[in-house]
């Protein structure tokens, strides 16, 4: 047997750890509807909270494949959730280069771990591709949808073509500080698995 191959315990493993991280979108997307502004701090809220569970799965991690199932998966939520696939490009490319920046560690450099993090967490800009690319057409929804013009304009002063690269940057950063915080949170799991 291969044991470089993928087993039912990783993708369940895998859909399991997926849908907990889908779940602290979920919540963080539900606080978007207060303030445009919220929607904007995704890139720091979403890398904090959900680095809980995605430091407990990188201490699951022992095979390629794993990070970037995940990404597509994500891709495919974000796609049936009204996100478009404007955004798959990226929330792929960053699974795959995450994984690849795991694997270089063996999966067992929390070094490599903190900044495999930070750039899976780009993947978190995707939720802004659409406010970008297709501006009309979405400030249209939000406006037919009853959000004031208020929101319409705090939000694309939020988040444009000029704000993209910061709000990226700032995934990256809440992405490897994320690791740091999630690490302590599951201390414990990550002595067991052994990644220093």
């Amino acid at each position: 047997m291969d044991n470089n191959k993928l087993g039912a315990k990783d993708f369940i493993t895998i859909g399991i750890f997926t849908a907990l991280l889908f779940v602290v979108e979920f919540a963080c997307g539900i606080l978007g509807f207060i303030h445009p502004y919220i929607v904007a701090s995704y890139v720091i809220m979403i890398p904090i909270v959900g680095s809980v569970p995605m430091m407990l799965f990188y201490t699951k991690i022992e095979k390629f494949g794993m990070l970037s199932i995940m990404s597509v998966l994500l891709a495919i939520i974000m796609f049936v959730t009204g996100m478009g696939y404007l955004g798959a490009p990226l929330i792929i490319a960053a699974g795959v280069i995450a994984d690849l920046i795991a694997k270089s560690g063996g999966y067992k450099s929390f070094k490599k771990t903190v900044l495999s993090h930070g750039v899976f967490c780009l993947w978190i800009c995707a939720n802004y591709f659409p406010v970008i690319v297709t501006a009309d057409s979405y400030r249209k929804n939000l406006v037919d949808g009853g959000y004031s013009t208020e929101y319409c304009d705090n939000l694309f002063r939020a988040i444009n073509s000029k704000t993209i690269a910061v709000l990226l940057i700032l995934c990256f950063i809440f992405g490897i500080i994320g690791a740091f915080i999630g690490k302590a949170v599951v201390k414990k799991h990550f002595e067991k698995a052994g990644i220093v």
